[in-house]
């Protein structure tokens, strides 16, 4: 059993940034609010509601990972952020229709306080939205210049400790790393000269790292995951961790493939589709966006599954992914699946899955998490990528060279090691012999 490693004390206020406060923002805030006055519970927290095993099963030691390791208390985060909409989070919260209007009557007052801040917005990264309240510049570098005096207002205005930012915003167009990303002295010279290959998100990651503020992205965007940005989280020694939330259906298969792999079911086909009808389905009605998150969700079997070791059973998957924009559905999801299995001597078989959903609901609880494990991380010292953190991200960030880790069973146990690790416990193997030898 190692020491301990040393954690700075929880307390004091911590500012929650969040970038575009639409459906999951508005959702995830007014979700704390409502857990604070005790009139819900933070379904779907692992911090929250999540315990831990510790030691041996005999031991019978499982307290909540909120009592097993130091995180910042609910009642000491402070919400902020910016929007191309100058509607305040309330007005917000209705419009996104995620809530009942009920509950949000409730936290009314606390949610119409928080305004957006103009946010940093180019129509070319995001095609199918636009607004007023955006930002102006000389260039990506003032803009960027414009952000950190945010954060820094911000901080000062509520008297923080410790701040956190997210990027809840759109979907932007894909991209691939550029020469503007090879290094810090490249994105800076590639921000004077307003390049575009620096997208909107790329400008709050820089302007987030530079202040030394912990950085997550909840969307399928290249952003913290270019050279550029990964030196300055090591320079500033800020943890970082991405990408793209996994919520429906993508969830659903990192549940499910694991499974089929670990049984040596074959997979002939997966047909995907989403139906979905908020500003999300919107915006991933345009190809570009669309080609972005299509990227993010069918990676994950190809890692899961692993073809190349087992080529009889999945070399030759058909996979395919489909989003379809309709607005009725609002933030109602419904993800369809069609799997085409091959079983014992080649016989084939299928499963269906229709998962109704919503989309906000499900990622509020993860952002909550992200929060206060991202403040953790920097608690205590831990810089760069936050790899165990992949057990919420579609497309998980990992060290150049690796590949990503996307079954979530796996990813769970890498977590709860981490925490293990980072308070001094025995690592949990369930390799179980001593009760047997």
């Amino acid at each position: 059993m190692k020491n301990a490693t040393e954690i700075a004390p929880a307390d004091g206020r911590v500012g929650v940034l969040l970038v575009g406060l639409g459906a999951v923002s508005t959702t995830f805030i007014a979700g704390v609010l409502a857990i604070r006055k005790g009139i819900a519970l933070p379904i779907g927290s692992l911090t929250q509601m999540g315990t831990i095993r510790l030691g041996k099963r005999t031991e019978g030691r499982s307290p909540t990972i909120k009592s097993f390791i130091p995180l910042a208390s609910l009642d000491n985060l402070v919400f902020g952020g910016w929007d191309i909409f100058e509607d305040d989070c309330y007005t917000a919260a209705k419009t996104a229709g995620v809530l009942e209007p009920a509950l949000l009557e409730q936290v009314r007052a606390e949610l119409a306080a928080i305004k957006p801040m103009p946010a940093v917005f180019d129509q070319r990264y995001v095609k199918r939205l636009d607004g007023p309240n955006v930002k102006r510049g000389r260039n990506k570098r003032d803009l960027a210049e414009q952000v950190r005096a945010d954060i820094r207002k911000f901080k000062a205005d509520h008297r923080l400790d410790r701040l956190v930012l997210i990027w809840c915003g759109s979907t932007e167009i894909f991209m691939q790393e550029s020469a503007a990303h090879a290094d810090v002295a490249s994105f800076d010279r590639a921000l004077e000269e307003n390049s575009p290959d620096i997208p909107s998100s790329m400008v709050y990651a820089y302007a987030a790292l530079k202040e030394g503020v912990p950085y997550a992205n909840a969307a399928p965007n290249l952003t913290a995951d270019v050279p550029a940005l990964l030196q300055l989280a090591a320079e500033t020694n800020t943890p970082v961790a991405g990408k793209d939330l996994k919520t429906g259906q993508t969830l659903i298969k990192t549940i499910i493939a694991p499974g089929l792999k670990a049984r040596l079911i074959g997979v002939n086909g997966w047909y995907s589709t989403n139906i979905l009808g908020n500003r999300d389905g919107e915006v991933l009605d345009d190809p570009e966006s669309f080609k972005t998150k299509e990227e993010s969700k069918k990676s994950v079997l190809d890692y899961i599954l692993q073809p190349d070791l087992y080529p009889e059973l999945y070399k030759n998957l058909c996979h395919v992914v489909r989003i379809n924009y309709y607005p009725p559905r609002g933030d109602n999801k419904e993800g369809w699946d069609n799997i085409d299995l091959v079983g014992w001597l080649g016989y084939p078989m299928q499963l269906k899955i229709n998962f109704l959903c919503r989309d906000s609901i499900l990622a509020a609880p993860i952002v909550l998490d992200l929060v206060l494990f991202l403040d953790l991380a920097h608690r205590a010292g831990l810089h760069g990528i936050q790899e165990w953190l992949s057990f919420y991200f579609k497309s998980p960030m990992h060290a150049k060279g690796l590949y990503p880790e996307h079954d979530l069973f796996i990813q769970l146990v890498k977590l709860k090691n981490t925490l293990r690790y980072l308070r001094g416990e025995e690592l949990i193997t369930h390799l179980g012999r001593e009760y047997y030898d």
